[in-house]
């Protein structure tokens, strides 16, 4: 398998736009505070409620700006001709209203557009607009190849070019990492972002849910007629939890797949069934969700499909005709079915029952075999999976010696642990999913891996014994969810003092905030930082959609006072880390200070490091 190895060097010039060279150079006001706060905050969506009818606002000419220039500010219902200039986190477009200034946020609009857009929210400091019309195209624009890319909330940037979505991801995560972090990447600590080779049919895993209704957009309800009132299976419209869009294909899963929902799309909604989606208001109906998931035997290589069917009951009967259509699919090896009675919108069920064949499906990851169950944890792409935890494993700098200790927190199934521990002593790993860990010690077993230990438990509540169930590790391996880490654990962490952390994350707004905690520290709690961010790889894990996946290693820095009292007097020299050619490891040298060219402020960074007598002599060279 070909991997999309990052280049080495410093950060890329971007954007060869004259707009995003005014927009990194304007005071940092408006715009920064708006893009933090739109990253950080959790704001709920839109309702879909009739708007007012308006007209287009004429901006005020220069003259009234100087004799009023802060009184334009865009009211609710407003509609203004914008120019999108840039893409925040979560594939937002960022607008500036004309001679004001004032940034406004429209969702589906890209670089370079020029388009009308409808204000129907404002916040503190910026507003969010919807698009009315488009003027002129944005720039690097292609034809999305998927029918339902306009309305879907899957993939909103499938009719941009796709070298233009990696420059503008990587863009949002170096001005989140300078802006919330607080971190200068200009010594070549962000890397260019690592590309998928594979643009489509890359998820391992589709959720798709059943509506009582069809929802379609306002300009295709009069092409279809009545049919709208027909029951739905496909994916959520973006912002709801009651309207679905019907899909018959989707192209970010496989073909096998598509085949199975192309089947089940046939038959399900025929009266002789008796099945009736789930209502989210009357709490009535039978189906809720349908799952697709996709794996590969491992002795043959064939693909594998899972097919769950989450319902509000077990009742097999109602699901036998399906079942019996779909289990003629030669792919097709697992049927499930888990029940959630609750009335909330999750498809992890209290209850699992297998249809059909067996109740999990096999993938290989690293060379490593590993089951999937139907609620198991697994990246959802797998074959740019293999290239992010080889950067992990690259990251983690191991001596070779297998003596290290790795502390996975956020383990979910073992994936990252697992992958390391035929290289280090032991791996102990922390999940808050009870399935999640019985899936890491079966795979575990299934591997022949032994010094790998997994524990269910709730790192947002640990307390001042949590250090007890471990020893002190050397390497700290953190993936957490979008949220980020809880302050307790970022607590801990500073007072562990492992040599190196390994931030893995899916939220490069919530990893800022909480490196910036790790390295510069939180004042207003009396907490210092001990870190030293060494290295930030983007990587895309998700074509045509907004998310971005980060590896960023942080090395834990170390006062010359304490290398003073454990390896010896350095006089009139400073230590520094260098990269030793060949091998991707660190190593600590010892510098003349007239050098200048070392850690400032009496600091060192090292890795994987234990600091005793006789290793820190065995660290150090002399220049």
């Amino acid at each position: 398998m070909a991997a999309a190895t990052p280049t080495g060097g410093g950060l890329r010039r971007l954007h060869p736009r004259p707009w995003i060279q005014s927009l990194r150079f304007t005071t940092p006001g408006p715009y920064l505070s708006t893009l933090a706060s739109s990253c950080l905050s959790h704001s709920s969506s839109i309702p879909n409620s009739e708007e007012p009818t308006t007209t287009v606002t004429k901006h005020k000419t220069s003259e009234n700006n100087s004799k009023n220039p802060t009184s334009y500010y865009p009211k609710r219902g407003q509609t203004l001709e914008l120019v999108c200039e840039t893409l925040a986190f979560k594939g937002k477009g960022v607008c500036k209203v004309a001679d004001t200034g004032y940034i406004v946020m429209c969702d589906r609009a890209l670089p370079g557009e020029k388009f009308v857009g409808r204000v129907t929210r404002r916040k503190d400091n910026y507003a969010e607009v919807k698009k009315v019309k488009t003027i002129s195209p944005h720039w690097d624009c292609v034809a999305a190849p998927c029918e339902y890319a306009s309305h879907c909330g899957g993939c909103k940037t499938q009719n941009l070019l796709y070298e233009a979505q990696v420059r503008a991801k990587e863009q949002q995560v170096h001005e989140l990492i300078v802006h919330v972090g607080k971190f200068s990447v200009k010594e070549g600590v962000m890397k260019p972002i690592v590309p998928c080779d594979i643009q489509f049919h890359y998820r391992n895993k589709m959720e798709f849910s059943f509506g009582t209704r069809k929802w379609l957009p306002p300009e295709l309800l009069q092409q279809e007629g009545d049919e709208d009132n027909e029951y739905a299976l496909g994916l959520h419209a973006p912002g709801f939890f009651d309207k679905v869009l019907n899909i018959d294909k989707c192209l970010l899963q496989s073909d096998p797949a598509n085949g199975v929902l192309a089947a089940i799309q046939a038959c399900w909604r025929d009266p002789q069934f008796g099945l009736s989606p789930y209502n989210v208001y009357s709490h009535g109906g039978f189906l809720k969700h349908l799952m697709l998931r996709a794996g590969r035997n491992i002795e043959t290589g064939q693909p594998e499909l899972m097919v769950n069917f989450v319902t509000s009951s077990y009742k097999p009967e109602l699901l036998k005709p399906l079942v019996e259509k779909i289990a003629s699919f030669p792919d097709v090896v697992s049927i499930m079915n888990n029940v959630n009675t609750s009335v909330g919108n999750t498809s992890v069920g209290e209850e699992e029952y297998t249809l059909h064949g067996k109740s999990t499906i096999t993938e290989s990851l690293r060379g490593l075999a590993f089951q999937i169950s139907a609620n198991s944890f697994f990246q959802t792409n797998t074959h740019q999976a293999e290239i992010l935890y080889k950067l992990i494993e690259d990251c983690a700098c191991l001596k070779g010696d297998g003596s290290e200790i790795v502390l996975d927190l956020f383990c979910g199934t073992g994936t990252i642990g697992l992958t390391l521990a035929k290289r280090v002593r032991h791996v102990y790993g922390f999940e808050i999913v009870d399935q999640a860990i019985s899936d890491a010690r079966r795979n575990a077993n299934l591997n022949g891996i032994c010094n790998a230990t997994f524990v269910q438990g709730d790192l947002n509540k640990i307390d001042e014994s949590f250090g007890n169930y471990f020893p002190k590790p050397d390497i700290v391996i953190t993936d957490p969810n979008r949220p980020g880490m809880h302050m307790k654990l970022i607590k801990f962490l500073l007072k562990l003092k492992a040599a190196c952390i390994i931030y893995v994350s899916c939220n490069p707004a919530t990893c800022a905030r909480d490196l910036d905690y790790l390295c510069h520290g939180v004042p207003e709690q009396n907490m210092n930082g001990c870190y030293k961010l060494r290295s930030l790889q983007p990587v895309d894990m998700f074509p045509h959609t907004p998310h971005i996946e980060c590896v960023l290693t942080g090395l834990r820095t170390i006062s010359m006072d304490v290398l003073r009292r454990r390896g010896g007097v350095f006089t009139n020299s400073e230590l520094v880390t260098r990269k030793l050619k060949g091998n991707n490891r660190w190593k600590l040298l010892l510098i003349p200070r007239r050098v200048g060219c070392g850690a400032k402020g009496g600091e060192v960074c090292s890795t994987a490091l234990r600091i005793g007598r006789k290793e820190v002599c065995d660290s150090f060279s002399e220049v």
